[in-house]
């Protein structure tokens, strides 16, 4: 029997983010379409050559994407709403796939690209991971016809330069789940995306291709009918076509679905032994003897080293008799690339340590181990083991009086003291805001100015003082022109802050930090995720400085800015050796710590923002009020400590939340902010049926994408709302955070956002 191994995605933002970068220029008109498919290119050789380096036998292709691997997949199927086409037919250009993905303002958008004014796509979670996908849409008569074939021209690449690569295409059942249907039911175009398939299949087959490796993640999901019947015709049909498929499954197990995807006529099955680790039996029991089974051993959504003596354990009874690959769990899009790249991190837990890379090398170790026996590699195993004996028993992973704090919560501290409508009465009388109240979500513009002021100060070149001038300066200039626009609650813009999450994490006790492990999030969008790797607490306040110098520049209320416990635990890289809620738990008593200094120091307005609730909520249905009550419970365990006249804010993002409904009302914030610009108002629907008690601030400025809205559509946007909510519970604000926006939009943006309200109130 042989043992081999595959990658099922490999990171696409190059170890220091060139695709960044590169995207960024050709946004801003510095480079052209030739120059950034040049560093595209570059990035993909790159990737194939490091894979093939370290050992893997099946590498992917077409996994690489300028912005969003769905995205790419409705470009391709012709899945191209009205507003963006173009008045030519044809296959979409790069400035169509753009504008699907961040809108456009205007009559061009600044790359010689003519497109009429159009909002984004609608972007949510892809499953329940930190990465955003741009949400497919099927109009009522839509024609889908294909589009350039990006996954055989990738295959064709790789191909010249000598390397066979097994491409990775999105399911059609997936995509049709995942797909919005105006008016009509995505899976009542089953049969159009079939035959679309079929020809994308028929031409890899042309082109050489052996393999495709054919992602359906929502075969862990319950399915419904419509859906277990749609994979039975899919594959009926797809199976005779061309190559030979790998049905890939990832982030969780297939358990009631187990018997429907054996059954389906593939060549072969990848399977999550990493989020379910029991469902290796039942997967060897189902699978006929002549599938393929690809074993996803290695976690590909976080950065620890695995317990290799326990997975060998575990897969040479398996081995010995039957063909294995064994991969990474998922993607590995969801982890930073090279740990090499991180000389400055503690050595300690450096050891404890895989990113994408060191992933590779250990599924090359295990491969070697079950081909050749594990004295062939005796010496690598026993570095691995003993990192994993050393782990366990660091002292810098347990603190007792955390665990003695946490021990001694009560019921009591998870609850506020007046009701939702006395405590509104009482913030009513000391906020003193009008009616439509204006905010923003909390950061303003990280200009350039501000990055490199940071980095100097990372690099010593500037002292502390020169340092906390500056930002002083940046804070000052900030409060200054909300007073100027009319805003009614302000925000000290978050200018000291690198992310959201890092700052709080670099300030708490157990996290760690690294210099280039970043993450897409979307587009050019990358994140650093801290690693939360031991008990959590606060030695000092983390805002309260900067939350009384703001205050002191102006009469109207400032908001005390916090990432909640939930968010800080699902945006970081987390422990596994406790449960998830107990780590939850120890970040909520630290940020409750913040919220009592912010209150004594006289802030009556703090948000605690938990833009992750919805993420982290498990696949199966079974599983989400579980994880609903200990999220709860760590939200209101933070936020419950103040008195009624202080208002508790949070804010939400880019996520379906009506069937959470329930869960947010009991929360017991007093505000809520969410994204409804892209969905048009759409999320309120359910807010409305729920019977929302608490007041809410639905996002009018879609602040992903480049267009700067008008006071008439953010007038019409809450005039939608109004017909949800009553007046006196909403609020006005963007979707979410500036930082990632330039002042230039966000100056005009603002202000028509004050005009509107101006207006619904009567005032203009």
């Amino acid at each position: 029997m042989t043992v081999t191994v595959a990658t099922l995605g490999f990171p696409r933002i190059g170890p220091r983010r060139e695709l960044k970068f590169a995207l960024e220029k050709y946004w801003a008109g510095k480079i052209g379409e030739a120059e950034l498919r040049e560093a595209a290119a570059g990035l993909r050789t790159a990737a194939w050559a490091r894979q093939k380096a370290l050992g893997t036998d099946w590498l992917p292709s077409n996994d690489f994407s300028l912005y969003d691997h769905v995205l790419d997949l409705s470009v391709m199927l012709g899945a191209i709403p009205g507003r963006y086409r173009a008045a030519a037919d044809g296959p979409a250009d790069l400035g169509t796939y753009f504008a699907m993905a961040r809108g456009k303002t205007g009559a061009g958008d600044g790359c010689g690209h003519a497109h009429g004014s159009v909002t984004a796509g609608e972007m949510t979670k892809w499953f329940d991971t930190n990465y955003h996908y741009i949400v497919p849409e099927i109009e009522p008569g839509q024609t889908l016809a294909l589009g350039r074939l990006k996954i055989v021209e990738d295959y064709r690449e790789a191909k010249a330069q000598g390397y066979e690569t097994r491409p990775v295409l999105l399911g059609p059942v997936t995509w049709l789940s995942l797909a919005k249907g105006h008016g009509v039911d995505p899976f009542d175009r089953l049969d159009d995306v079939l035959a679309l398939y079929a020809d994308i299949l028929r031409g890899l087959a042309q082109a050489g291709a052996a393999w495709v490796q054919i992602d359906e993640p929502i075969l862990v999901t319950d399915l419904s009918e419509r859906q277990r019947l749609a994979f039975t015709r899919a594959y009926a049909r797809l199976a005779r076509t061309g190559p030979r498929l790998m049905l890939t499954t990832y982030f969780g197990g297939l358990e009631d679905n187990l018997s429907l995807a054996a059954a389906l006529p593939v060549a072969g099955l990848h399977v999550d032994l990493v989020r379910a680790p029991e469902q290796l039996d039942a997967v060897l029991k189902a699978a006929p003897k002549g599938l393929l089974l690809s074993l996803g051993i290695i976690d590909g959504r976080n950065v620890w080293r695995a317990d290799l003596d326990a997975l060998l354990a575990r897969l040479e009874p398996v081995a010995a008799t039957r063909d294995l690959i064994l991969a990474p769990s998922c993607s590995l899009l969801h982890v930073p690339i090279d740990l090499a790249l991180e000389p400055k991190l503690d050595e300690e837990i450096r050891q404890w340590l895989a990113f994408a890379v060191q992933k590779i090398a250990e599924l090359d170790l295990l491969r070697r181990a079950l081909n050749d026996g594990r004295a062939s590699v005796a010496e690598p195993l026993a570095t691995a083991a003993r990192a994993a004996a050393e782990r366990k028993t660091s002292p810098r992973i347990h603190d007792a009086g955390v665990q003695a704090r946490l021990a001694a919560v009560t019921p009591a501290m998870r609850d506020r003291q007046g009701s939702r409508a006395e405590r509104s009465r009482v913030q009513a009388e000391v906020l003193g805001l009008p009616p439509f109240p204006t905010t923003t979500i909390g950061s303003f513009p990280q200009t350039a100015d501000v990055r490199h002021a940071r980095a100097e100060h990372g690099r010593g070149h500037l002292d502390d003082a020169g340092y906390e001038q500056f930002l002083r300066e940046e804070t000052a200039r900030a409060i200054r022109w909300q007073e100027e626009v009319g805003l009614d609650m302000l925000v000290h813009g978050e200018f000291e802050r690198n992310d959201m999450v890092q700052y709080f994490g670099e300030q708490l006790s157990g996290f760690a930090f690294t210099i280039h492990g970043w993450v897409q999030s979307y587009g050019s969008r990358c994140v650093r995720p801290p690693i939360l790797y031991g008990d959590v607490s606060r030695p000092a306040p983390m805002t309260v400085e900067w939350w009384l110098y703001a205050q002191s520049l102006t009469d109207r209320p400032v908001k005390g800015m916090l990432t909640g416990p939930v968010t800080i635990l699902n945006w970081s890289f987390v422990r596994d050796d406790q449960p998830r809620a107990a780590s939850c738990r120890q970040i909520a008593l630290a940020i409750r710590d913040e919220v009592a200094d912010l209150e004594r120091a006289g802030c009556r307005a703090i948000q605690i923002d938990e833009a992750a609730l919805r993420e982290g909520m498990p696949l199966r249905r079974r599983d989400g009020q579980p994880y609903l009550d200990w999220a709860v419970d760590a939200f209101r365990l933070s936020a419950a400590g103040v008195a009624d006249a202080t208002q508790i804010h949070t804010h939400m993002c880019y996520s379906e939340f009506n069937e959470i409904l329930p869960a947010i009302g009991a929360m017991d914030a007093d505000v809520i902010s969410i994204e409804t610009a892209r969905s048009q108002m759409a999320l309120l629907e359910g807010f409305a049926r729920y019977r929302y008690p608490g007041e809410i601030g639905p996002g009018v400025y879609d602040i992903h994408s480049a267009r700067v809205p008008t006071e008439a559509e953010m007038v019409a946007l809450m005039r939608l709302a109004q017909h949800h909510l009553r007046p006196e519970q909403l609020w006005i604000n963007p979707d979410c955070g500036l930082k990632t926006r330039r002042w230039e939009e966000v100056r005009p943006a603002i202000a028509a956002m004050v005009a509107a309200a101006r207006r619904l109130r009567g005032r203009g």
